[in-house]
């Protein structure tokens, strides 16, 4: 049992970062899911999540999970005023190439973003505060408790979202929305209000994972562009749009990750997500679930 120990920790480690990558991926799939576009700058709400969440423990002296929720509210009020103020256009025929305008609005979000937290908060990396001190003993493996926490706490927020997706009214709206904007509105839903929701919620998700994965990894203004570029793997991995599809494929990928390091190499972390979605597609060319849709 003692040989395996190091293969069962990077297994268990590999599924801890796997359902934090989830909150990135969902919070991506949400966005196209109801907006219908590609948003570029969803790595820099993770940034802007995790600085959140280190200066509220930092600076205000308050426990790193109070952080967390404050980053969740933080970048979901963040992300419904940026919706509002920049893609509006796109849903009131100001914009003829709506594709090439959410593109643009989206890659220069995430421009702005980052030169803004390089301006405020500094280039240099920070080291946020773990969760919580100690480690858990399982007899055959020893788990750090922050990540343990970091990776309840994420599974917490994924099933919130399934349940407010699936069991609520802002659930079947969004859903309605994704569906058809127009008969949406015709039938009394404000799309325009719950679009900028979408985007909210979007944007929360990528702040509580940034905010999760601070402690793990430093926490600088340009943090946010290798998570954000996996986040598109994973969906693309799980079938563009898919639900479902964002949850197991941050899974997969989280596991392959950590399986890669452990029997090749840990300098080729990152690219170990993209050679199993290269394989992926050569054998199912729409994804994991065929081109499922948005809530399923």
């Amino acid at each position: 049992m003692n040989e395996l120990s190091p293969l069962l920790a990077q297994l268990v480690n590999g599924l801890i970062i796997g359902s934090i990558y989830g909150l990135m991926a969902l919070g991506l799939t949400v966005i196209f899911g109801v907006l219908k576009i590609v948003n570029f700058s969803h790595g820099e709400f993770y940034m802007l999540g995790a600085y959140a969440s280190y200066f509220v423990s930092q600076t205000m002296g308050l426990h790193p999970v109070a952080g967390i929720f404050v980053a969740i509210l933080a970048t979901f009020f963040l992300g419904v005023l940026i919706e509002k103020a920049l893609l509006t256009p796109l849903y009131e025929n100001k914009v003829e190439r709506k594709d090439e305008y959410a593109l643009l609005i989206t890659f220069g979000l995430s421009l702005f973003l980052i030169n803004m937290a390089l301006a405020v908060f500094g280039p240099f990396q920070k080291s946020a505060p773990a969760l919580t001190g100690g480690t858990i003993d399982l007899g055959v493996i020893t788990l750090s408790s922050g990540k343990v926490l970091a990776a309840l706490i994420a599974i917490a927020l994924l099933l919130i979202m399934l349940f407010l997706i699936n069991k609520t009214w802002l659930g079947t709206a969004l859903r309605a929305i994704s569906q058809d904007r127009d008969t949406s509105a015709i039938m009394g839903i404000n799309a325009k209000r719950l679009g900028s929701i979408a985007f909210g919620l979007g944007a929360c998700m990528a702040g509580a994972a940034g905010a999760l994965l601070g402690p793990v990894f430093l926490v600088y203004p340009i943090m946010g562009t290798v998570p954000a570029i996996k986040s598109f793997v994973i969906i693309v991995l799980g079938s563009m749009g898919s639900i479902k599809g964002a949850i197991y494929g941050s899974l997969l990928v989280g596991l392959v990750e950590s399986l890669g390091v452990f029997f090749l190499s840990p300098a080729y972390r990152d690219v170990y997500s993209f050679l199993i979605l290269i394989l992926i597609l050569l054998c199912k060319p729409r994804g994991l679930f065929g081109g499922a849709q948005w809530n399923n």
